[in-house]
């Protein structure tokens, strides 16, 4: 049953999901007892809009104190909220959760480090971040790092993100996204040093990604750096990058 229960959920299917639902209810009984059932009815509702109806499920669960006590559920109740950008409801349900004695895992985690970075909760966030090994003996993934990366660079904390991401023992290594958004942070801010060593790491995952090379004249032009663009753009013809964003630069330099 879980399985259709998800592919309702995965088509989006209000109507077909309250079947699925009511179908569990009559073959399986009392579905709040099976975690990852109840949990996939709290996914279905929400990835069907339903949000009120997936609290419903949950706070039932809560109630027969079944399976309320599992991170789970929870998680499922986090990702439901965050799916719709109730980014407060998120911070306030992992809270209570973790006031409640459940023991947060990474994924946990992952949703309110999500909801915190769209919510600009920076403090928050990162107190979150260091909880992950400090309180509960987690090692954050990439997805963490990128997640608080991101946080902060919209923030414009791009000093405080490159630390993090550059800090021996991090979670991996880091795709292009992370190094474009501490770069376009840095072009906001104006910090050329650490955009140009961000861009830097870019290119060394995209040779020829012009994206980063506009990203990086653009860093330069607002800093006015006229001959690190002329020497940019010499870099770009000899990688045979062409592309015409002469536009780009002409428009800043006036």
């Amino acid at each position: 049953m879980t399985a259709v229960v998800r592919a309702c959920g995965e088509l989006a299917d209000a109507d077909l999901g309250r079947q699925a639902h009511g179908h569990a209810i009559r073959r399986v009984g009392a579905v709040e007892s099976d975690v990852f059932l109840t949990s996939a009815v709290v996914d279905m509702y929400a990835k069907c809009g339903l949000v009120s109806q997936a609290n419903q499920v949950f706070d039932l669960a809560q109630r027969v104190n079944a399976v309320g006590g599992d991170v789970v559920l929870w998680t499922a109740l986090l990702n439901a909220y965050g799916r719709h950008g109730q980014c407060k409801e998120v911070i306030q349900m992992y809270d209570q959760m973790v006031a409640l004695g459940v023991r947060p895992d990474e994924l946990a985690i992952l949703a309110v480090l999500s909801a915190c970075q769209h919510a600009g909760e920076v403090v928050k966030g990162l107190h979150y971040f260091e909880s992950m090994y400090d309180s509960y003996g987690l090692t954050p993934t990439t997805d963490h790092y990128s997640c608080v990366v991101n946080m902060l660079c919209r923030a414009g904390k791009v000093i405080k993100a490159w630390e993090i991401v550059t800090a021996e023992g991090c979670g991996g290594e880091f795709g292009i996204s992370t190094w474009a958004a501490l770069l376009s942070a840095c072009c906001d801010c104006g910090n050329v040093e650490v955009g140009r060593m961000s861009a830097q790491r870019a290119i060394e995952l995209e040779p020829n990604n012009v994206g980063i090379y506009v990203g990086l004249s653009n860093l330069y032009a607002r800093a006015g750096m006229w001959e690190e663009i002329d020497q940019l753009r010499k870099v770009m013809k000899n990688n045979g990058l062409e592309k015409d964003v002469g536009l780009t630069w002409v428009e800043l330099s006036s």
